[in-house]
């Protein structure tokens, strides 16, 4: 007897609903799509560890540019990202989360939600993130143009994090996430990355469905709308 794979090759990076809904035989996309919102959701445990040590910290632009903007503002979909460094350029674990825009007390928030206090930020000189030393954290801004290395080479992890995240959501998901839920999309890119190499899938995703079956009951209704 020949036995279907659960998981087929070429899923490790995650599978759309679509590709869910064939992979299971199930009748409908809603269905495969709900699923899928709902495992996102319960990939965030509560109280998990912040972020220690050297992080490094920048905004990165998700979807289309919005006309007539600049600057930071150009994009109206945007995603701070912060990166734990590790010797010769590694990244250790990250964390994500959609901002609205580029203000200090946005700015500040994620960090002091994210990271450790005493953690020494690394960050680039946007004014924005004038208030992380107040904060309670080693603030260490580097003006890009100053230091003569373009973006990439001055702050090399978040540049690579956000390089892998915009090619997982235009290769895995076909830039389908909308920006009312894309917030769930940076949730379950932070699982995976996080778990990257980890050599028990298995338990992983035992997990995931402890943690699943913790969360109260959400309607599609309200999967559909979004966080706010």
């Amino acid at each position: 007897m020949v036995r279907r794979r659960l998981v087929p090759e070429g899923t490790k990076h995650g599978v759309s609903a679509l590709g869910l809904q064939r992979l299971l035989g199930l009748g409908s996309y809603e269905t495969a799509w709900s699923l899928l919102h709902k495992l996102r959701r319960a990939m965030v445990r509560p109280g998990r560890d912040k972020l220690v040590g050297e992080v490094e910290v920048d905004e990165t632009a998700v979807g289309a540019s919005t006309p007539g903007r600049l600057g930071r503002g150009t994009f109206a979909d945007k995603a701070i990202i912060a990166v734990e460094t590790r010797a010769r350029g590694a990244c250790g674990r990250v964390r994500l989360a959609r901002i609205h825009d580029c203000s200090g007390p946005i700015l500040t928030d994620f960090v002091t939600n994210a990271v450790a206090p005493g953690s020494l930020v690394s960050t680039d000189r946007w004014q924005g993130y004038g208030g992380v030393t107040a904060a309670g954290f080693i603030h260490q801004p580097t003006s890009i143009a100053a230091s003569g290395d373009p973006a990439h080479v001055a702050m090399p992890r978040v540049h690579r994090v956000s390089s892998l995240l915009k090619r997982w959501l235009l290769g895995t998901h076909q830039g389908a996430a909308r920006p009312h839920q894309l917030d769930f999309y940076l949730d379950e890119f932070t699982f995976r990355f996080n778990r990257r190499s980890s050599t028990r899938r298995g338990l992983l995703f035992y997990r995931l469905l402890e943690q699943a079956m913790q969360l109260d009951p959400v309607p599609v209704s309200a999967i559909v709308g979004g966080r706010p």
